[in-house]
């Protein structure tokens, strides 16, 4: 684990800007694959406007989601199953427990809506499949425990399962035929304004919560890797929130957006920021720039930060494929 992070760490020295950051890796190396299309499952983090158009970040018109920015690199648009289009990720979905985050039981699970692809279509040869979800089921798991509900410890089993749960995902989508399948787990949500604003006890459980869930995912593909890339959001977060500037961010520690949900939105509790109800007209006053900020709301990003992260997926699925 030291050599790991070692390694990490000096690639991370020598990549100190998000371009030179996407730049080690893919400059040199021809890749092979054209993709003809990308599908895509998951939570919030990758929902490209499932319900009525809103994602989960500052709703500016932009390219403002990674899987859109990802696809994008390739000269291919990827728009919401419920417009028409292949992605089929969904705000607060949790791997196949329900309800959702926000206690919706409607909202289809990531195993759903994999069956909901399956019953009505198949894999191309050079499909391309984004599987990106757990932040949903730890926001779920968290909140059990500040209910009383379950114990930091049954959280921490119940998380590990999901990730075992978003692996077995991703080898069921590749026995359906998907040559193609990019996965990424959770960022550490002990770096988020969430737990960083609720005290040092939420920072660590979410922290611990957020490695064990992708550590279990990280185990359950370890054996595929000729199909199924793993990108890892906790890494490229932590570098991100570590040292802003050197991703052109001013903040890391605030959310941008002020739009307030009566409701529980995101699933932290009711009366927080909802950023699938931000719009540029609706972030902190003063702001001459909203993607100087790495957060739109306690969890989840900015346009800049998702964008930026889309690149760094580029990059990787460029420099395997």
């Amino acid at each position: 684990m030291a050599v790991n992070w070692l390694r990490r760490s000096v690639l991370a020295a020598a990549c100190a800007s998000a371009t030179l950051l996407v730049a080690c890796g893919s400059s040199t190396i021809e890749s092979a694959l054209t993709p003809a299309r990308f599908v895509a499952f998951g939570d919030g983090f990758s929902d490209v406007g499932q319900v009525g158009g809103a994602r989960y970040t500052v709703n500016d018109g932009s390219v403002n989601n990674w899987t859109q920015q990802l696809a994008g690199t390739y000269g291919l648009a990827l728009t919401p199953v419920s417009a028409g289009g292949t992605s089929y990720a969904q705000g607060n979905a949790r791997i196949s427990a329900k309800p959702d985050a926000a206690g919706n039981a409607a909202t289809p699970t990531v195993v759903q809506q994999i069956d909901t692809f399956l019953a009505s279509g198949s894999f191309k040869e050079s499909d391309v499949v984004l599987l990106g979800a757990g932040t949903a089921d730890l926001v779920a798991q968290a909140a059990a425990v500040a209910a009383g509900t379950q114990t930091r410890e049954q959280m921490i089993v119940q998380v590990q399962q999901a990730g075992r749960e978003l692996g077995e995902q991703s080898l069921r989508l590749v026995a359906a035929g998907a040559k193609y399948v990019v996965v990424t787990g959770s960022y550490n949500l002990g770096r988020s304004p969430w737990a960083e604003g609720t005290g040092p006890a939420q920072v660590d459980l979410l922290t611990d919560a957020s490695s064990k869930f992708n550590q279990a995912l990280l185990i359950s593909i370890e054996k595929q890797g000729a199909n199924v890339l793993y990108v890892d959001s906790a890494y490229y977060f932590n570098l991100v929130t570590g040292s802003p500037s050197s991703y052109s961010f001013d903040n890391a520690d605030d959310p941008v957006c002020t739009s307030v949900d009566a409701g529980n939105g995101i699933g932290i509790g009711a009366g927080q920021v909802n950023s699938a109800l931000c719009m540029p007209a609706t972030v902190r006053a003063g702001v001459a720039n909203y993607n100087r900020y790495v957060f739109a709301d306690r969890v989840y990003v900015t346009p800049e930060a998702q964008r930026l992260f889309g690149t760094y997926a580029y990059d990787r699925l460029h420099a395997r494929w």
